[in-house]
């Protein structure tokens, strides 16, 4: 049969070495449900553990094969479907993202007991491989790694079973509405407690910036002043001295003015007898009138200086104020500006806090009641969503000769003073999604009662009530690839062929991969692998081929009994009812 459709994500390729007593594996899967078959012992339960590695589970040293130094199992998983997103968030989170459509986990197992686990050819932790592996693969059999075994894991199943995801988008908004004002709500009150000490603090601070009056760049203003003062006797004597030298003179030397006057004129008389040198006269002149600015600009500045000890302590004074200022509050006067800004702010809040304690703590009793009624609706949805799961899985349980089996979802609330308020009075605790504590109960059998999934038996029967519940959670269950070992304990050919065709309804919304040693269940398989131990020299290995056609129906006709004319002839009239079985779906 082949599988019209394809899974969201699927194991693609299985590559495994040295593992117990295979040497050397290379598959290559595709959709649908892939059976493996074969004697006791051959190694079908080898290549289960080789995942249960893959993914995370713990690396034995007795899986290292005889005379090698290390065992390596490889995957590669294809992205396609829901889980590809949660799959990409842990890749960017660890830096390990590659191919966006596929992600390939490997472990190695070497023989002096160190493990090395990589993603995408990056050695990473082996919590990762487990992280990530909870997402891509379900091994039913092996108790550790039953994502429905795990409590956390069963509102979400039931939420997606309910089909409430409009509503419960919904109840977040309110949910984070509420978060956003309990976390305002609960700064101001830490501002409120301390705010007597606060108000005196920030109010000191405030005033002191604001009365300084500060100016930008008035610091570099007043320095260049105080050096001024400081040296005004020295700056009027060089003033001074540069002054007599080029305008004033004295009897035993003219002043230079005069002397360049004097040359300007010559210059000028030989510039009207030699026209070629009318540019040394024209030079002269400038140097003349350059001589003058100078001599005005000094007057100038002599006039400008300024023999005051009183100012000079006011600007050091100024300057000193402007330091403290930038050591208690920033390192330049713009820094100490936006603090004193930052200060008087900050005082507005804490005046005004009480106030905005008050509206805010009315908003807050209204979003709780909106929480409340959003919450309950919810509430009712996922019961009336149980209900219906129950008696699904119930009908399930009794296709698969569990009649007995009881299955209930139950539901806990947790009080919290701070909770949501319900209509009887009580306050509940709550979180994103909603106040429901949801956990999966069953009773396999009469009289026992219900109990956590969890504490349900082992073997064939946990496989059978595991596939019960995937076939009711099909499209809620966002795990793709599910293994279920031992699911034929305890059953015959009449419920195998039940067991094999709830196994093919499972397959058309994920990759399903059975071991089994009922050809009722095998027929059923879009893909199907004969695992064979063979011996050769004197070593033990594995070996698994892929089986169409003749071969195919010769493996079924010998898990029949010997194979011969009758047994071959039941083979094909199993076949021909399991393809009549999944056409009447």
């Amino acid at each position: 049969m082949k599988c019209p459709y394809k899974p969201y994500l699927m194991l693609t390729e299985l590559h495994i070495q040295n593992f117990a007593i295979i040497d050397k594996l290379d598959l290559r899967f595709g959709p649908g449900l892939i059976i493996l078959t074969g004697e006791t012992g051959a190694g079908k339960s080898i290549i289960l553990d080789a995942v249960v590695m893959l993914i995370g589970g713990k690396a034995d040293t007795t899986y290292v094969r005889t005379d090698s130094d290390a065992a390596l199992v490889e995957g590669v998983f294809h992205l396609k479907g829901p889980e590809r997103e949660a799959v990409h968030e842990i890749l960017k989170r660890e830096e390990l993202m590659d191919d966006p459509d596929y992600v390939i986990l490997s472990r190695e197992i070497r023989k002096e007991g160190r493990s090395v686990a990589r993603v995408n050819g990056r050695t990473a932790a082996a919590s990762l491989l487990k992280e990530i592996g909870a997402l891509v693969v379900d091994i039913h059999g092996q108790a550790e790694h039953l994502s429905l075994l795990d409590p956390r894991a069963h509102l979400g199943l039931l939420d997606r079973y309910a089909d409430i995801a409009r509503l419960l988008s919904d109840y977040r908004q309110t949910y984070h509405a509420l978060l956003n004002l309990r976390r305002e709500l609960s700064e101001l009150r830490k501002a409120q407690a301390d705010s007597e000490r606060r108000i005196e603090m920030l109010t000191y601070q405030a005033e002191e910036i604001e009365s300084a009056r500060l100016k930008a760049g008035e610091d570099e203003e007043l320095r260049r002043e105080r050096d001024r003062l400081a040296n005004a006797e020295s700056l009027a004597q060089n003033a001074q001295e540069a002054l007599a030298i080029l305008d004033e003179g004295s009897p035993e030397m003219p002043a230079a003015s005069d002397l360049i006057g004097q040359a300007a004129q010559a210059l000028g008389a030989l510039a009207k007898l030699d026209p070629a040198q009318s540019e040394l006269a024209n030079q002269a002149e400038v140097l003349l009138d350059t001589i003058s600015e100078i001599v005005h600009s000094l007057r100038n500045y002599l006039d400008e200086i300024e023999f005051n000890p009183k100012r000079l302590e006011e600007v050091e004074e100024r300057l000193d104020l402007l330091h403290s200022l930038k050591r208690k509050y920033g390192g330049s006067i713009p820094a100490v500006i936006a603090y004193g800004q930052d200060a008087r702010k900050q005082l507005e809040t804490i005046t005004g806090a009480a106030e905005r304690i008050e509206a805010l703590e009315l908003q807050e009793a209204k979003l709780l009641e909106t929480l409340a009624k959003q919450g309950s609706l919810l509430s009712e949805k996922r019961k009336s969503a149980a209900e219906a799961m129950s008696k699904g899985i119930e009908a399930e349980l009794n296709d698969l000769r569990m009649s007995a089996a009881k299955f209930r979802v139950d539901f806990q609330t947790k009080p919290d003073p701070n909770g949501i308020p319900l209509g009887n009075g009580d306050r509940v605790a709550f979180d994103q999604n909603g106040f429901d504590k949801v956990e999966f109960l069953i009773a396999p059998n009469p009289g026992e009662g219900l109990k956590p999934l969890v504490k349900i038996a082992s073997g064939g029967e946990t496989s059978r009530l595991m596939l019960g519940l995937k076939n009711v959670l099909a499209r809620a269950d966002e795990v793709p690839s599910l293994i279920f070992d031992e699911i034929d304990q305890g059953i015959g050919g009449r419920v195998g062929m039940t067991v094999g065709q709830k196994l093919w309804n499972l397959s058309r919304l994920h990759q399903v991969f059975c071991v089994t040693h009922l050809p009722q269940l095998a027929v059923f398989g879009d893909e199907h692998y004969h695992v064979q131990k063979l011996v050769q020299g004197s070593r033990t290995i594995t070996r698994v081929e892929r089986l169409d056609g003749e071969a195919r129906l010769l493996e079924l006709s010998q898990m029949l009994g010997e194979v011969g004319e009758g047994t071959l002839r039941s083979a094909h009239e199993l076949m021909q009812v399991a393809r009549q079985m999944v056409k009447e779906k």
